[in-house]
Formats: structure tokens, sequence, C-alpha cells
């Protein structure tokens, strides 16, 4: 199978030394991402109007900032964001009191309510109310997370279109270190939508037995790890336990952050 625009990053992923080739792919890309929030683009209408709206997730906004890449242009996308969202905000409360410098006749002056054995709780006004949704639903919103969702689900496309045509991209995925347990499932899972029959099976037979014996081989070289901090090993080659621990806990939970 010829390669081409699409094929090329899930082939460098897959060539990679790493435990999870769809993590690697979803570093790249994410980091990739970054670069483009943090770059020129920041200053271009259509991305503000993206940013405006949804802003970054917390992950995102650190990665942002610690990439000293544009402070400037963080600060004016940060600035249009928190102008929108404040005029959002202010929509969402509707009529609450902005003005705290007295209490209201509902207030703290007024005299407690007799204690009663099922007291009902008093119910946050209706504006509060629906202020906390509106920040509950943007809380799930961010530029990049958006496009790094849209872009992850084509790999995984892309992935089974390889799989299915390409003898030697099926041979690579083979001699893979095996994946993560979140992408073990994700594939498997997906498994039954993109092949069938026979494919399908030898497909999950595949991921699970990658799965089982990397997951063997990093257990031992953690246990290796532990080992080394008793006097008697002080000596002894570490072999490949020095960063067992990062990898480790990358295969159990797809966490690529332990590993830079």
């Amino acid at each position: 199978m010829a390669e081409t625009i699409y094929t090329v990053p899930v082939s460098e992923a897959f060539e990679a030394d790493c435990e999870c080739p769809v993590c690697e792919l979803r570093r790249r890309f994410e980091n990739e991402t970054v670069d483009y929030f943090a770059g020129p683009s920041l200053m271009e209408p259509d991305t503000r109007i993206v940013t405006n709206d949804t802003g970054f997730c917390s992950r995102h906004f650190g990665m942002l900032f610690t990439s000293q890449a544009n402070k400037l242009g963080l600060g004016l996308t940060l600035d249009t964001y928190m102008q929108e969202q404040i005029s959002r905000i202010k929509k969402y409360a509707g009529g609450v009191r902005l003005d705290l410098s007295e209490d209201s006749e509902d207030g703290a002056e007024q005299a407690p309510a007799k204690k009663g054995l099922f007291k009902k709780k008093a119910a946050a006004p209706s504006g509060a109310k629906n202020l906390a949704g509106y920040i509950r639903k943007h809380e799930c919103e961010c530029a990049v997370c958006k496009k790094l969702d849209y872009t992850m689900d084509r790999y995984i496309d892309i992935i089974f279109h390889m799989y299915r045509g390409d003898k030697n991209f099926r041979e690579k995925f083979r001699n893979t270190k095996g994946f993560c347990l979140p992408h073990t499932a994700l594939l498997i899972e997906t498994s039954g939508k993109k092949l069938s029959g026979r494919a399908a099976d030898e497909f999950c037979e595949t991921v699970s037995a990658l799965l089982i014996k990397n997951l063997e081989r990093i257990e031992k070289e953690v246990d290796w790890f532990t080992k080394k901090f008793d006097y008697r090993n002080v000596d002894k080659d570490w072999g490949n336990s020095r960063d067992a621990l990062q990898r480790g806990i990358q295969k159990m939970t797809g966490n690529i952050d332990v590993t830079k």
C-alpha cells in the first residue's frame, strides 16, 4: 500500500520504540495542535472565534503557557476569551444581584428559621442554577481537545484500513510492544465495526496477546527496579528498569505525561 499524507504519521508511530503507538500518535498530534494555537494562528479571526467560544481546558491552557512560545498572543487570546465568557456568564446569571455592599432583606440579617427534624434545604436562585449549568457544560469544551478527538478518530480508522490492506503494516503491528490498557480496549471494541469474521477475531487475538506479553515484560522490569534498592543489588546492572515506573504507568493508564 502506497503511503499518503494520512498514513505516514501512523506508520511513523508504529515504528517508534514506545509502549503504545496510539499514545504516540496522540502525543505527537497534541503537541502539533498546541504549537498551532500558540503560533500565528492566534491572531487569525477564524481561530479567535473558536477560542473565544470554547477556550482551552486546564491541561491545554497549561501547555500553551508552559511552551512560552507566544506570551503576547496567549494574553490577547485570554483577554478576548474572558470578555466573551463574562458576557455569557452575565446572561446566564440573569438577575443575580451584583452589588454586595449591603445585605438583602433575605440575607444575613434575616432571622434564622426554626430547626426541624426534616428541614428543607433552600434552593439556589434560578439565575445561579443556570450559571452553574453553563459552567459545567463549558468545562467540557476545549479547542485543542475538539481537534485532537476528531483527528484521533480518523487515525483509528486509518489503522484499521492499513491493517486490512497492507501486509507489511500487519507485520509491523504484530512487532510492536502492544498498547496501553485504554487503547487496547478501544481497538478491540472498534474491531467489530471495521473488520469482519475471522479477520476481526485474529485482530483481537493479536492485540490481546501483545498486551499480556508486554505487561509481563514490564512487570519484570518494575520488579527489578524495586529490587535495585536492596543494597545487595547496588552493583548489578539496571537492565531496562531505569524508566520502568514511567512505562508501567503509561501501559496501565495511557498517561503519556510520565514518560516525558
